[in-house]
């Protein structure tokens, strides 16, 4: 990240705003500044989260593994034409590892638990899915029967899907050439829950990025 124009103070208060979730529109009217140039600097915040998103250590204990569909054109209608598929593994009480695929195969989506998740791990997936890690203890959701029976759910990873569409709603279209640094700041935000934390973070990125 080259030395940006502006002030320390002001950068201060552009990342404060965007560990808020203020679209760079408003953040440039609440700290005066350019659209454009607070646009670019969400981007570049964004480009460091994604640069410096640690290999996260291989899940284990109870996983939860689901896909979802992001953006596309088709408002007010169901299908996946035009989508992002993600597929999503979270860790109960722990982290979510989220990546961008361009299919819900089984062949693309076993290799990803294999890599992420240790054998012996549970791992709870939606009755419907038809990959079937049969080196794990693998238990398929029925949603309409087990959606939220003790331990039996995906109700943690899908929250994560909610958290994250309701945040990306807000910029009203996400290039697709840039989405996987919108999915993964969603992922930091979930992963580094206190703000304070969050501030602290980026700050200590965009310094040593100086250097």
């Amino acid at each position: 990240m080259r030395k940006s124009r502006l002030s320390q103070h002001k950068q201060n208060k552009l990342i404060e705003l965007f560990v808020a979730g203020v679209t760079a529109r408003t953040a440039a009217e609440l700290v005066n500044v350019n659209k454009t140039t607070a646009a670019y600097y969400f981007h570049r915040l964004r480009l460091l989260i994604y640069q410096n998103s640690p290999h996260l250590e291989m899940f284990d204990g109870e996983v939860e593994a689901d896909e979802s569909y992001f953006g596309g054109t088709r408002k007010g209608k169901r299908g996946v034409a035009g989508k992002t598929a993600v597929f999503g593994l979270l860790k109960r009480n722990g982290k979510v590892y989220t990546v961008a695929v361009p299919n819900t195969q089984s062949t693309t989506l076993l290799p990803i638990i294999r890599e992420q998740v240790k054998p012996d791990s549970i791992v709870y997936t939606d009755f419907y899915r038809s990959y079937d890690v049969s080196e794990f203890n693998h238990f398929r959701i029925n949603h309409s029967t087990h959606f939220a029976e003790k331990q039996n759910h995906i109700n943690g990873i899908e929250n994560f899907w909610n958290q994250a569409k309701r945040h990306l709603r807000k910029f009203n279209g996400i290039p697709k050439a840039h989405f996987e640094l919108y999915l993964k700041e969603c992922e930091w935000r979930f992963n580094h829950s206190n703000l304070k934390s969050q501030i602290s973070i980026l700050k200590q990125l965009v310094k040593g990025s100086l250097s």
